[in-house]
């Protein structure tokens, strides 16, 4: 029932290039003139000017910029903090706008299908914003609505973001963006499809089933469009709520477990990985409640399904490592798809991987960064990339783009939460029967059930 008014256009490119084109062009010239003429200026300053100018557009410009904050040494340290707080703080659109949305998506006689509905969202986010309804049998629902004239947003930003990213090689050759640039590209264009999502988050309810510390909303596909989709509500508090109320060691702990669980049993089950961790996309059961330190998983528009020979790759570089087989790291690299490499990036790469896998490999209880220091793994990726910088372009495959970064999102919570874990059984009791082919059956039947392709 949902019009096409609002397809890719060139008018609604243009309109967006000129909005994008005022947030990000201070930033080129003021990181150039840092760089290039010495130019000294208040990064602090004018890094909130710029969280202030992103956090007012909407769209998919909120997501590059926090991905940008997680390419190492992509911007001044400034910059990166302020942009990581671009979480849910879009502004919202107004009654008439949600009125003509549903309209569009359900019929005129939309209201009908509720028994309430809320006029003000309840969150807003970058494509779209969350409003609380009540279903005919009483249950809380949640409705997300895209905003308009999102397809033009997406093309004209991922223009915006190629630009950025030659600009950005052309001081730093340490990686070559096209494969980055791709895979974000996909995964910013499945996040339009509201009705993709909706099949995407009935995958995570079949993977998570199992797991009864996460709870996951409920689809519901008569009133799910491309541009609506409609689910079940469900209770939780943000994660730094939770942090507020200084909770207990055990309570950061079990909290800490349920979220490995959350991203890394769909992943060594299925190859299936949530590609966006950041505190937005998922709550904490409160303190008081019977269920406290149960983990809320909430959004699934950008999740990234990989071949079941990615996910031996991943485990076989554990052991490459576990074992100092450096034949069996380089296998597992290859396996991955990366290009350029040779004995010296290989060192590098595996001074990252020691770091990424460290807590996994020591079996005792520690915290997932031992280091006081900022943001997770920041000083290890920014030495790690002046090395690959000195040895010329290496070209991650676009696999490794939000697996990546979901280590990296997910390390960034553990720290926060400053759990106390045993990661390597952890990461043991997940791998212990892992079996490449049984994965790959098990991935097919599941994309089957929900209707989801791997592409």
């Amino acid at each position: 029932m949902s019009d096409d008014s609002e397809a890719n256009s060139l008018g609604g490119r243009v309109k967006r290039y000129a909005r994008v084109g005022r947030a990000m062009g201070g930033l080129a010239a003021r990181v150039a003139g840092q760089r290039y003429l010495g130019i000294r200026v208040d990064k602090a300053e004018h890094a909130a000017d710029l969280k202030a100018a992103l956090g007012g557009l909407k769209g998919p410009l909120m997501k590059v910029a926090q991905i940008m904050s997680t390419i190492p040494d992509a911007l001044p340290k400034e910059y990166v903090e302020e942009l990581r707080q671009l979480q849910a703080n879009a502004p919202s659109m107004g009654w008439p706008f949600v009125r003509r949305r549903m309209a569009a998506e359900l019929g005129p006689d939309w209201q009908k299908r509720f028994k309430a509905f809320e006029h003000e969202a309840a969150a807003a986010a970058s494509l779209g914003q969350v409003h609380r309804a009540i279903a005919p049998d009483g249950r809380p629902l949640a409705c997300k609505l895209q905003y308009p004239d999102m397809q033009s947003a997406v093309e004209a930003d991922l223009s915006q973001l190629k630009l950025i990213f030659r600009l950005y090689e052309r001081y730093d050759r340490a990686i070559a963006t096209q494969q980055i640039h791709a895979e974000i590209a996909d995964r910013l264009r499945e996040e339009l499809d509201y009705d993709r999502e909706a099949k995407a988050m009935a995958l995570y309810r079949l993977m998570l089933k199992g797991e009864p510390h996460i709870h996951l909303p409920e689809p519901l596909s008569d009133l799910t469009t491309k541009r609506l989709l409609t689910m079940t509500w469900i209770e939780g508090e943000p994660l730094m709520t939770f942090l507020a109320q200084k909770p207990s060691v055990t309570l950061r702990n079990k909290v800490a477990h349920n979220m490995f669980r959350a991203w890394y049993v769909p992943f060594y089950e299925y190859g299936v990985i949530h590609g966006d961790p950041h505190l937005g996309n998922y709550t904490v059961r409160p303190q008081k409640a019977k269920d406290a330190g149960d983990v809320n998983l909430m959004d699934f528009g950008c999740i990234r399904i990989f071949e079941a020979k990615f996910v031996q790759g991943v485990i076989d570089l554990y052991w490459a490592l576990s074992n100092d087989d450096r034949d069996l790291a380089i296998h597992a690299y290859e396996s991955w798809g990366f290009k350029g490499l040779n004995s010296d990036v290989i060192d590098v790469l595996n001074r990252w991987a020691l770091f990424v896998y460290g807590p996994l490999l020591e079996n005792r209880t520690r915290k997932i960064q031992e280091a006081e220091s900022g943001i997770y793994g920041r000083e290890v990726a920014e030495g790690v990339h002046a090395e690959l910088r000195r040895l010329g372009p290496v070209t991650p495959p676009k696999e490794f783009v939000f697996m990546d970064r979901a280590a990296i999102g997910l390390g960034s919570v553990f720290l926060h939460l400053k759990a106390e874990i045993n990661w390597y059984e952890l990461f043991h009791d997940l791998i212990r029967d892992f079996d490449v082919k049984v994965l790959a059956k098990r991935q097919k039947a599941a994309l089957k059930e929900v209707g989801l392709s791997a592409s």
